[in-house]
């Protein structure tokens, strides 16, 4: 049987329904202590033994319910017929009859199957063999408890399935955020990956171009300095197929298409083209953009290209109005920053520094993205408007 579990995130399940047979138990934890009150009365009073056989086989409907609902409930309701024709008060097995139909619903039987049994032999034995004893009141009492009893077992049964239901949606909606989160961090990994690679490739590759040129220009009896730029570009290439080797790692599952592969390497002088591309969507962007020529070395311009896009792209999903996107230099470091008004605000975005823990899904990207060009990202969400901000050193060096 599924049990409900305390949510740290919602209010906790009733002990009910956490321990679900807690209320099973009870009911027939009553119904033995009213079958042994009654007992105990017919000891004291001396009855006949016709009395005792009724008493005892509401007692024994009420112990194989437990096993056999149905039955039991029908034994246990019939036995109120045997109360009344020996003349005693039926109200004692009235009682355990509702007991076990609570039971019977509680576990998920038909409440109205149930609840015509138990009030058909109620009023079976009222208007028969009671001759109407006590008038309409007894008989209404009988009819209403079999009710009560049936329509209370089935409600607590309903509200705990609620309970259940809400779990399992809370659950699923849990799982798939987190899925959803590993997703996007991994694509954001990937498309660092393939950024490092061409970046990295081309400085690599240029700088193996120079030191080979430079070997070319120095005079025959340089020997020691020709040997060190042998040295030198030999560990260019091993730097080259190293970095191979570890973005090929970082790639698995990497299943870009050709059109993607194709796609230049991005940055700074791409931010333009970017930025018109959500105006093309529909975003109204509101750009500043200031930058010396040659001031920002590829890795880390492929850096800012990547801050801005995922800003956007979260500006577009989740804010209105208009976007501002500013990316300057200033005191030797480049700053970038995009702000927007929240329109559906960011789950988990945080506010305050950009320290604390990861943002939401995109952000959890873009945050690693930052600390690995050794920068230094801030995520504000304040008075209705949301703020990413970055701030890099030009050569990628620590802020």
């Amino acid at each position: 049987m599924v049990k409900a579990q305390n949510s740290p995130d919602g209010p906790a399940a009733p002990l009910w329904v956490r321990r679900p047979e807690a209320l099973h138990r009870a009911a027939y934890a009553v119904a033995a202590l009213v079958f042994s009150g009654q007992i105990v009365a017919v000891l004291l009073r001396g009855s006949d033994g016709p009395t005792a056989l009724s008493v005892l086989l509401a007692g024994g409907g009420v112990a194989l319910s437990w096993w056999q609902p149905w039955a039991g409930l029908v034994v246990t309701s019939a036995a109120s017929f045997a109360v009344t024709a020996v003349g005693h008060d039926p109200l004692s097995v009235w009682m355990m009859a509702v007991l076990v139909l609570f039971s019977v619903t509680l576990r998920g039987k038909q409440p109205l199957a149930g609840t015509g049994i138990v009030a058909a032999f109620f009023l079976g034995a009222f208007m028969t063999l009671g001759g109407f004893r006590g008038g309409a009141i007894v008989g209404a009492a009988a009819l209403f408890s079999a009710i009560a009893g049936g329509a209370t077992g089935a409600a607590l049964r309903i509200h705990r399935d609620h309970w259940w239901i809400l779990e399992e949606r809370a659950e699923s909606a849990i799982a798939t955020r987190e899925i959803e989160a590993t997703r996007r961090v991994t694509e954001e990994r990937l498309r660092i990956a393939r950024d490092l690679h061409d970046v990295i490739g081309h400085q690599v590759a240029m700088l193996s171009l120079h030191l080979g040129a430079a070997e070319i220009g120095l005079p025959e009896d340089a020997e020691s300095s020709r040997q060190a730029l042998v040295s030198a570009r030999s560990s260019a290439r091993t730097v080259v197929v190293e970095t191979q080797r570890i973005l090929a790692l970082l790639r698995v599952g990497d299943d870009t298409s050709d059109g993607e592969a194709l796609r230049p390497t991005p940055s700074l002088s791409g931010l333009e083209g970017l930025i018109a591309s959500f105006e093309s969507i529909g975003l109204d962007v509101r750009p500043s953009i200031d930058i010396p020529a040659g001031f920002v070395e590829p890795s880390v311009g492929v850096t800012v290209y990547r801050v801005v896009q995922e800003a956007l792209t979260n500006a577009y999903r989740h804010g209105e109005g208009t976007a501002t996107v500013e990316v300057r230099e200033r005191e030797g470091r480049i700053c970038v920053t995009v702000e927007n008004r929240v329109g559906h605000p960011l789950r988990g975005s945080g506010s305050g520094s950009g320290s604390g823990s990861g943002s939401g899904l995109g952000l959890v990207g873009m945050r690693e993205r930052v600390e690995s060009s050794s920068g230094r990202l801030t995520i504000d969400s304040d008075d209705g408007r949301f703020r990413v901000h970055a701030e890099f050193s030009p050569l990628g060096a620590v802020v």
